[in-house]
C-alpha cells in the first residue's frame, strides 16, 4: 500500500491545510458540526472517520483482545491492567468499543450517506459504498462483542436519541445484505459518481479493492454462522460474493493518512503502545511485555516470528515472558527483564495502521474449503493456509523462510501433522494477529474454543470472558431499550452464533 500512499500524500496534505483553518489539533478535525453541509462534504468527512474507526480498532480493541488471548502480560513494576487480569467486566470498562462507533464513526458515516451534492452535478455514490463498508465491519463487532444493538433506529441524532435495540441475528444478516448490495452499486457506479482518491486513506479509490474488502468481511460474518446449522445460507451467501467476481483481499488492508511525526498525528499504534514525538517510551509500552505460554508456544514450536512479535529482554538479551498477574516477584519479572512489543508490530511513527491483516483472509478461506463453503478440496485448503502463515512472515518482516517453519511436523503448524485442520487454521490464526487484530482471535477462541489450552490470570475465577457489557451511559440515557444484564453475562452470555 506504500505506492498508493505516496502517491496521494500531496492530496492529504492539502487536506490538512484546509482543515487547519478552523480545526484542533487532531488529525482530521473537520468541525465540532460535521453534518452541516455548508461546513463539511463527504470528502472532509470520511478521512475523519476512517481515521477513528482505524485507531478504535487498532488501539484500544486491539489491546484488549491481546491481553484477553493471554499474548501480553504486565511487568512487576507497574500496576497497570489490574481490571483486565481480573477479568472485571463491568459496564464501565472499555466503553469506548461501544460508544465511539456510535457518537462519531456512525454519526460521519451517515452524513455521508445521507449527503446530497445541492448542485446535483456531483455524485457520492463512492463514497456511500465505503461508508457500509466501515459500518459493516464495525457493526460485526458490536454484535459480537456485546449481541443486541441499536441499528434500524441508530444514527438519527436528533430524530431518535433512544433508539431501539435489534436483534443480533437479524443484524448481521441485515449487514451481509448491505454488503452485497454496495458492492452491485460499486461495480455499477454512475459516470458521473466522483472518486473519493485522496479522501480515502485506505485504498485511495480504489473501488475494486473496496468490493474485495466487503467480500472478506462478508465471508468473514458467514464463517461465524458455521456451527448454526445454516450452511444452506451460507453457501446461498458466498454464491453472491462469488458472482461479482472481484474475490477477497490480496493485500493487508491498512490506513495511513500520511501520517506524521507531530503531535495527533502519528500512527494511532506506535503512539499508543510505542513512543511520543520526542521519541521517549510511552508508558504502556514500558509496562506491556510477552506472555510466558506464548514465548514458551513460539519457542517450542521453532517460530521466527518470536523475534518480530516481541523484543530481546534490555537486561538479559532474551526472549522471556511472564504470567499475567497483579502480583508478580521483583525481581527477574521487571520491564528490563521481559520482552516488549517487538519491532515487527511498532514500525515506525509513520506506519501503516493495520485493519484487516491479508494472513486472516486467506485463514478465512481455507476453513471455508475445509467446511464446504469454497470449492477445493484439502490441497487447495492447504495452499491457502501456507500462504497465510507466509503473509504473515511478510507483514511482520520476517527473513527466515515460511517454508522451513510449517514443513516441520508438528500439529497445528504442518498441515499434514494437524489431524484437526480447523484447530491448525485458528491456532495459526492467533500466531498472526498477535499484536494487531487479537479482538478477533478472541471472538474465534469464543467460536471454537482454540486455542483450546490458553492460561487465564492468577487473579481471575479462571473463566475467559466472551463477550462486553453494554456501558453504563445506555442505562442512563436509553435505559427503556438497553436490554438488561449482570456481571456474570460477560462470561455466560454468548453470541447468537454460538450454538
Amino acid at each position: 500500500m506504500k505506492n498508493v500512499y505516496k502517491s496521494i500524500k500531496n492530496g492529504f496534505i492539502l487536506i490538512a491545510l484546509i482543515l487547519s483553518t478552523s480545526c484542533s489539533d487532531s488529525f482530521f478535525d473537520v468541525n465540532e458540526n460535521p453534518n452541516d453541509p455548508p461546513v463539511s462534504t463527504p470528502g472532509l468527512t470520511l478521512p475523519v472517520a476512517q481515521n477513528t474507526f482505524a485507531s478504535l480498532n487498532g488501539t484500544t480493541m486491539t489491546y484488549l483482545g491481546n491481553m484477553v488471548m493471554y499474548n501480553w502480560a504486565t511487568p512487576s513494576n507497574w500496576s497497570a491492567n489490574g481490571q483486565l487480569f481480573r477479568y472485571q467486566f463491568t459496564n464501565s470498562f472499555n466503553n469506548s468499543v461501544f460508544t465511539t462507533p456510535y457518537g462519531s464513526i456512525f454519526k460521519d458515516l451517515t452524513y455521508i450517506q445521507g449527503y446530497e451534492d445541492p448542485t446535483g452535478a456531483v455524485d457520492y455514490t463512492a463514497y456511500k459504498v465505503i461508508a457500509q463498508v466501515i459500518k459493516g465491519f464495525q457493526y460485526q463487532y458490536l454484535v459480537d462483542l456485546y449481541g443486541d444493538v441499536p441499528f434500524t433506529e441508530a444514527n438519527k441524532r436528533a430524530e431518535n436519541t433512544t433508539p431501539k435495540y435489534d436483534d443480533s441475528e437479524t443484524i448481521y444478516k441485515s449487514v451481509i445484505d448491505s454488503l452485497t448490495i454496495y458492492s452491485e452499486k460499486a461495480l455499477n457506479l454512475p459516470e458521473i459518481a466522483e472518486n473519493p482518491e485522496s479522501s480515502d486513506i485506505i485504498f485511495g479509490g480504489n473501488m475494486e479493492q473496496w468490493i474485495q474488502f466487503a467480500n472478506t468481511i462478508k465471508l468473514r460474518m458467514l464463517i461465524r454462522l458455521s456451527n448454526t446449522g445454516q450452511d444452506a445460507y451460507i453457501k446461498q451467501q458466498i454464491d453472491l460474493i462469488n458472482a461479482n467476481g472481484m474475490g477477497y483481499i490480496t493485500e493487508d488492508v491498512v490506513a495511513n493518512p500520511n501520517y506524521s511525526k507531530d503531535t495527533n498525528k502519528q500512527s494511532p499504534f506506535w503512539n499508543y503502545a510505542g513512543y511520543n514525538t520526542s521519541d521517549a517510551e510511552q508508558d504502556r509500552h514500558d509496562y506491556t511485555v510477552a506472555s510466558d505460554y506464548t514465548i514458551d508456544y513460539l519457542t517450542t514450536t521453532n517460530d521466527p516470528r518470536i523475534g518480530y512479535l516481541y523484543s530481546a529482554s534490555e537486561d538479559g538479551g532474551e526472549f522471556k515472558g511472564v504470567w499475567q498477574s497483579t502480583e508478580l516477584p521483583g525481581e527477574g519479572f521487571t520491564s528490563g527483564d521481559l520482552s516488549k512489543i517487538g519491532v515487527g508490530l511498532l514500525k515506525s511513527f509513520d506506519q501503516d495502521q493495520p485493519i484487516m491483516l491479508l494472513s486472516e483472509a486467506l485463514f478465512l478461506q481455507a476453513e471455508a474449503v475445509v467446511r464446504g463453503y469454497l470449492p477445493g478440496g484439502a490441497g487447495e485448503a492447504q495452499d491457502l493456509y501456507e500462504k497465510a502463515i507466509t503473509a504473515s512472515f511478510d507483514y511482520l518482516g520476517v527473513a527466515e523462510s515460511p517454508s522451513d517453519y510449517y514443513n516441520q511436523n508438528i500439529p497445528n503448524v504442518s498441515w499434514n501433522a494437524s489431524t484437526d485442520k480447523i484447530q491448525a487454521i485458528i491456532v495459526q490464526k492467533w500466531i498472526a494477529l498477535n499484536g494487531t487484530s487479537s479482538i478477533e482471535s478472541w471472538m474465534e477462541w469464543v467460536r471454537t474454543g482454540f486455542p483450546n489450552n490458553l492460561p487465564t490470570p492468577d487473579d481471575s475465577d479462571g473463566v475467559r470472558p466472551v463477550r462486553l457489557l453494554y456501558p453504563t451511559s445506555e442505562y442512563s440515557t436509553n435505559g427503556d431499550n438497553v436490554p438488561p444484564s449482570s456481571i456474570n453475562d460477560a462470561f455466560t452470555k454468548y453470541p447468537f452464533w454460538k450454538q
